[in-house]
């Protein structure tokens, strides 16, 4: 069997304030056509298909076009869960009706986790769509009263579908979830701001191949049979460096696997300059792309008056400006490092000890991480 993992597309992604839907649509473009050339049995989206719960009209529109091009001119099944970022609700309506035009969708847990069925010339593939959920809704919604974590979470929701699969049978886990050891980028929003979030890769053991969602770059995450396929786009400066596509995937008669990264190509990319206000706007440190999202560093020790101004007129798309006089130290006192890269827990934690000069008490920091946590919540399913 032949089929295609993506994830973490955030359709919808503004950034630095730029929509990114031309962007994205650009991509897709490129992802269209690989359906079209590889001809795969399956399509897998493991979350995070939009940025936030409710999704702007273009990014709604840009799906349903690319998905029904998929379901309608191509006829490739697609199997679609939810991420952290999604409306699982929103996501999933309809599921029933999709299901029968070859577009499976994962959103809220159910009571009953079903093993979706594609066939090759070897018979059945069973692909199960581990859908993003908090420990709190798995416990709840499986029965699982000892649910504590993200890993317990997972690991009921494998037990509860694995009962459905036959033994030794070629099986697929789809899952949306951060693997200890696995990189990741500050464009990822945290899954747990108290408790552990992360999960063990051996909780996936049952399975031929596990396709995650959640982190921006692509990886194996352990075992050579789990990885992550990265975002659609850079969504951060931090980045930069990494390479974004599409895995492609061929499964054998008994379930063996060979996995190929198949990169695309940005409209615009993502990258750092780093150099003397001088040398930057006579290109003689860059030779890349004018029209791409840029980042620059000065190295000057001078301030530099309308420095975005001047650099916009050889890089339209300046986003950012840093100066290392500037990030020697924190804009809150007594902060080890830059404040744009410390969790909202600690931001709110050197915070409070600037403005009260004492430090945080267990109890206090226990319901900062409740009222944190609910925001999220409420975030996710907000009603515009």
């Amino acid at each position: 069997m032949r089929f295609l993992h993506t994830s973490d597309w955030h359709l919808g992604r503004l950034f630095h304030g730029i929509h990114l839907t031309s962007d994205q649509a650009h991509v897709l473009d490129q992802f269209l056509a690989l359906v079209r050339e590889s001809k795969p049995d399956g399509i897998i989206i493991a979350g995070d298909i939009y940025d936030r719960a409710v999704p702007p009209i273009e990014a709604v529109e840009l799906l349903n076009q690319l998905i029904s091009q998929i379901l309608v001119d191509y006829k490739v099944p697609t199997i679609m869960i939810a991420g952290n970022h999604d409306s699982a609700e929103r996501l999933g309506f309809g599921s029933r009706l999709l299901a029968a035009q070859g577009l499976y969708v994962a959103g809220a847990l159910r009571r009953e986790i079903e093993p979706i069925i594609l066939y090759d010339e070897h018979g059945p593939v069973y692909f199960a769509p581990l859908t993003y959920g908090e420990p709190a809704f798995v416990r709840e919604r499986l029965s699982c009263p000892d649910v504590s974590n993200h890993e317990q979470a997972i690991e009921a929701m494998v037990q509860h579908v694995i009962r459905k699969i036959p033994n030794k049978a070629r099986s697929v886990a789809i899952a949306h979830a951060f693997i200890a050891g696995s990189l990741e980028s500050e464009s990822e929003r945290p899954l747990s701001i108290g408790g552990s979030s992360m999960v063990k890769g051996a909780v996936f053991q049952p399975f031929c191949y596990t396709a995650l969602g959640h982190l921006h770059n692509s990886q194996q995450a352990g075992n050579p049979s789990i990885h992550y396929s990265g975002s659609l786009l850079k969504y951060s400066f931090a980045e930069a460096f990494q390479r974004k596509g599409i895995h492609l995937i061929e499964m054998d008669k008994v379930g063996g696997i060979t996995v190929e990264r198949i990169s695309l190509s940005p409209r615009r990319d993502v990258r750092c300059i780093k150099g003397y206000f001088k040398d930057i706007l006579n290109h003689s440190i860059d030779q890349g792309n004018q029209q791409d999202y840029v980042s620059v560093t000065l190295l000057d020790e001078m301030p530099i008056l309308d420095a975005m101004g001047k650099l916009r007129e050889k890089y339209p798309n300046v986003l950012q400006i840093e100066s290392p006089r500037f990030l020697k130290k924190g804009v809150l006192s007594g902060l080890p490092r830059d404040h744009r890269k410390l969790s909202e827990k600690e931001l709110f934690a050197a915070f409070y000890h600037q403005m009260t000069g004492e430090n945080m008490t267990q109890e206090q920091q226990m319901h900062l991480v409740d009222v944190i946590e609910t925001v999220y919540r409420e975030e996710r399913e907000a009603i515009l």
